[in-house]
């Protein structure tokens, strides 16, 4: 099973693997333009809710995958996949930042 500290805690009782909950068409870009592909994922909890969170793929060749922390927690999959369904180009621009913003901090912890 994947260990993803940066999406909480609750992730060290699943059992179920992450599951790919929505693909969207639209792609965003950061400040420096670089643009990534973006996906929703959730995983099932042991109290039967569903955590999802979002991940940044890097278009072309190189870089790394960026993964927001737990954005939402839903009572079903497809709840789930309706909250992912909804989210528009703000929210995910936003929700870029976020990630950058997380892969600093780490950085940052580990100095």
């Amino acid at each position: 099973m994947a260990h993803h500290p940066e999406i909480g805690d609750a992730l060290a009782d699943a059992a179920d693997l992450d599951a790919l909950i929505h693909e969207f068409a639209r792609q965003v870009r950061d400040s420096d333009g670089h643009l990534y592909k973006v996906r929703a994922l959730g995983r099932q909890r042991s109290d039967r809710t569903w955590i999802g969170w979002l991940e940044f793929s890097p278009r072309g060749s190189g870089g790394i995958v960026r993964r927001t922390r737990r954005e939402t927690t839903q009572p079903s999959r497809d709840a789930l996949r309706y909250w992912a369904s909804g989210l528009q180009a703000t929210y995910l621009e936003g929700a870029l930042v976020r990630a950058l913003q997380v892969a600093n901090d780490e950085r940052a912890r580990r100095r």
